[in-house]
């Protein structure tokens, strides 16, 4: 399974961005997909999980900024950036998991910078 990631870029304080992932390779639906992020000096972090059933899991952080959302029936999660501010910046991984396997993405840079 191949997570494709795609959406970073720059962004303005206040800003918004909205970041796409899509899995390729699987014939089944996976459990949970979402995002991690790693900012330069620090360890990886998650930001948000959603279930297949949509439940979904927030950092503090990302709760009342971040929106994640994904496709009914497809293995493709989406992740809704507003309000980003400098500590944002970041290279944000997509992550997969399927039962006892986990999957990541190649991740995609966000820069919150004026």
């Amino acid at each position: 399974v191949q997570l494709q990631a795609s959406g970073g870029g720059l962004a303005r304080p206040g800003g918004s961005l909205r970041l796409s992932c899509v899995a390729s390779g699987s014939d089944f639906i996976i459990d949970v997909m979402g995002w991690y992020r790693q900012a330069p000096g620090k360890q990886r972090e998650m930001v948000a999980l959603l279930d297949d059933t949509g439940n979904a899991k927030f950092a503090d952080f990302a709760k009342g900024r971040f929106q994640i959302s994904r496709l009914n029936g497809k293995n493709s999660v989406y992740l809704r950036m507003i309000t980003l501010e400098p500590e944002d910046t970041a290279v944000y991984y997509c992550y997969g998991q399927h039962q006892s396997s986990i999957y990541w993405g190649q991740g995609t840079l966000v820069t919150v910078s004026s």
